[in-house]
């Protein structure tokens, strides 16, 4: 599973996805989830972020999935649309 970090905003977002980019050929399995839940501080960075996670995700053949979205990111997600487009992940343990 892959981890976002506590803060993510404009200043980490580069650095961010190239750490997910780095960490997504090691996922195995058919669907990379990506856990949210450690977000206490962010922009609309995070959503760009996520955004581009699933684009490299999908482009890889597999499914995209979000555990612990925080309830004002999936609000601002709602706002630009792009809540369709973050499934939540089924009950997934936390390793």
């Amino acid at each position: 599973m892959l981890a976002l970090p506590q803060e993510l905003t404009l200043v980490q977002a580069t650095a961010c996805l190239a750490r997910l980019a780095q960490a997504l050929p090691s996922e195995v399995g058919t669907e990379v989830v990506v856990d949210a839940s450690a977000l206490t501080r962010f922009d609309s960075s995070a959503l760009a972020v996520l955004l581009a996670c699933r684009r490299q995700v999908l482009s890889k053949g597999k499914q995209f999935a979000i555990r612990g979205l925080p309830s004002r990111l999936a609000d601002l997600a709602a706002l630009y649309g792009v809540d369709p487009l973050l499934v939540p992940a089924a009950a997934v343990p936390v390793k």
